[in-house]
């Protein structure tokens, strides 16, 4: 019999000890070493095989041809389905829409493929309800198997029954095998829990979907080392008072980790959004001062956003500075510059500013709209509605050239604005559409003349 060994196990960073300690030395965090017993070395390890070196020519090509996945959107932050053999992470806030989008996929793989849906979380019972509220009858009536369970070894026992092509596991952190005795959604489960469904992925090529439990600062909770396990982390964003999800990539092995899929939540769960530039703006208000239009970059893909900047006299002594959608030290950059080298009082305003829809804008293209939000709700002028800004603003307040132009400007000329005011730059754009105009600066001063001389 193995011998049983008391470790204590830090559960934010896994940091281990061999006694209790009240602060972890690793991550400075408070009560948080727990106690879990472990016998001996672990069985995954132990009855794995060594493998042998093979030479680079002799091995047959990698990666089986994709399982078909019918959610567009789904399929391409994937980067073109789901390759077998894969590990799936998806993370996100709760409620937010993770298991919905897992159900509709495992349902629409189901039409093709065998797949096995283990939720550690609900019983088949309310699993059935939620699929009733989003599927027609008829729809799901496929190779779809629910299991609740959160023993990982009768899983095992009941994949090697049913040899699903899909499983999807909701949730790791629900999940626990008996080997250990540590409690589930441990430090030690959780890693024990991923490394053996990763072995059986790529022994086996099924591919599988686990979803991740987010920390209050948004990370996947447990270890660090369960994102290095996965071949693929995804992270659904979104607002939970607005109807539009990200999915996001962070992490792909087999493809880009920039694409950004669009989902409308609603009663028939995730839809696609085809054209998120137009849901975007589809309700702007283009009379209103402070609302500009920037185009940005989500992975491959040109999104077009309404940028709103609200400017009122302060009544305290530290006028506020509030960002939603954007970064807050961003804002600051941007409003030092239209201080300094535009000469806008700002010193007394408190000062908003909001991306429409529940979107982030992570990239400094947005700056030149933010700047002329702003510049617009302090003046009191309505910006032209037929223009986009697009632009980088420098310390010096000049305007730096920005990448993918050329993607931009036809994403632009798509949804029918006339006019695009950009950085100068010795490049010129290649092909620009018929009835597009190209209005080039070389700095924020100069943009905004242009602009307020437009609004005259």
């Amino acid at each position: 019999m193995a011998k049983v060994k008391t470790q204590f196990v830090c559960q934010q960073c896994g940091r281990v000890a061999a006694k209790a300690l009240g602060r972890c030395p690793q991550c400075d965090a408070w009560n948080s070493m727990v106690a879990e017993q472990v016998r001996g070395q672990s069985t995954m390890h132990a009855t794995s095989l060594p493998s042998e070196p093979v030479r680079l020519s002799e091995i047959e090509d990698g990666v089986d041809e994709r399982i078909l996945l019918p959610i567009g959107e789904f399929s391409r932050v994937l980067g073109g389905g789901i390759v077998p053999g894969s590990v799936v992470l998806i993370g996100g806030d709760p409620g937010i829409g993770k298991s919905t989008l897992l159900l509709q996929a495992a349902a629409a793989v189901a039409s093709h493929a065998s797949v096995l849906y283990v939720s550690g979380e609900e019983s088949a019972g309310q699993i059935k309800t939620r699929a009733q509220r989003l599927f027609e009858p008829g729809d799901a009536d496929h190779d779809l198997y629910l299991l609740s369970e959160t023993n990982l070894a009768y899983v095992e026992e009941f994949v090697s029954q049913l040899n699903p092509r899909l499983i999807v596991i909701d949730s790791i952190q629900t999940m626990q095998h008996p080997d250990l005795d540590a409690s589930a959604g441990s430090i030690s489960q959780v890693r024990e829990c991923a490394h053996r469904l990763q072995k059986m992925a790529k022994e086996s090529g099924r591919a599988i979907f686990l979803v991740g439990h987010v920390t209050k600062d948004g990370a996947i909770a447990g270890p660090k080392v369960l994102e290095h396990i996965v071949d693929t982390v995804l992270y659904l964003e979104g607002d939970t008072y607005h109807s539009y999800r990200l999915l996001r990539s962070v992490k792909n092995r087999f493809g880009a980790t920039t694409e950004v899929g669009v989902f409308e939540m609603g009663t028939k769960g995730m839809i696609a959004v085809d054209n998120p530039s137009e849901a975007f703006l589809s309700e702007r208000v283009k009379s209103a001062p402070g609302s500009a239009v920037a185009a940005t970059m989500e992975g491959t893909r040109p999104l077009l956003v309404e940028v709103q900047g609200l400017t009122s006299t302060t009544a305290f002594g530290h006028p506020r500075r509030t960002a939603n959608g954007v970064d807050l030290n961003r804002l600051h950059l941007v409003l030092a510059v239209l201080s300094r080298r535009v000469g806008l009082r700002l010193h007394d305003q408190d000062i908003f500013v909001n991306v429409v829809g529940g979107m982030r804008v992570h990239e400094p293209a947005a700056d030149l709209a933010m700047a002329a939000a702003i510049s617009s709700s302090l003046r009191d002028q309505v910006l032209p509605s037929e223009i986009v800004l697009l632009g980088e603003i420098g310390l010096s307040g000049e305007l730096r050239t920005i990448p993918q132009r050329r993607t931009r400007v036809h994403e632009i000329h798509k949804l029918g604005f006339s006019r695009a005011l950009l950085p100068k730059s010795q490049r010129e754009v290649d092909s620009v559409p018929p009835g597009l105009e190209l209005i080039q600066v070389s700095t924020l001063k100069e943009a905004l003349k242009v602009l307020q001389d437009e609004a005259r």
